[in-house]
């Protein structure tokens, strides 16, 4: 039996590539593919200290998620990616002062590499309200 999913998609969002989506609904949750630092406008990465790329990448997110008719405020679990944990307090500043108490679920690992060659990539899942129609892109 399948379960019922949608995708999201926001044009406030760097594009996916075709072989993911950006976010899918299912049931009452907004599952949010990993992103990246890149600003959608320029299509580049943001440059700089590694907090003005976290702050992309919740930008990014809550584009996302707000397409699906949720927002931060709603998301209950973080993964975030580093390539260096010497970075690890820089994105904690950023982070912090995104999410409001109480504070998702998070886990923070530390990879070899990211795509694009980036130093930070974070993905979410939220909760949406069952029954409100996700406006699609």
């Amino acid at each position: 039996m399948s379960i019922p999913k949608q995708a999201v998609t926001s044009a406030d969002a760097p594009a996916p590539p075709p072989f993911l989506s950006q976010a899918i609904v299912m049931g009452d949750f907004i599952f949010c593919s990993g992103q990246v630092g890149v600003n959608p406008q320029t299509k580049a990465m943001v440059e700089g200290p590694i907090g003005a790329r976290t702050r992309q990448i919740l930008d990014n997110l809550r584009a996302v998620l707000e397409a699906a008719g949720t927002s931060l405020d709603n998301v209950v679990k973080c993964n975030i990616f580093l390539t260096s944990m010497s970075d690890f307090n820089a994105v904690n500043e950023v982070y912090a002062a995104t999410f409001k108490s109480p504070m998702p679920a998070r886990t923070c690992v530390c990879v070899k590499e990211l795509p694009l060659g980036t130093d930070v990539e974070i993905e979410c899942i939220a909760g949406v309200k069952k029954g409100v129609s996700q406006p699609m892109l």
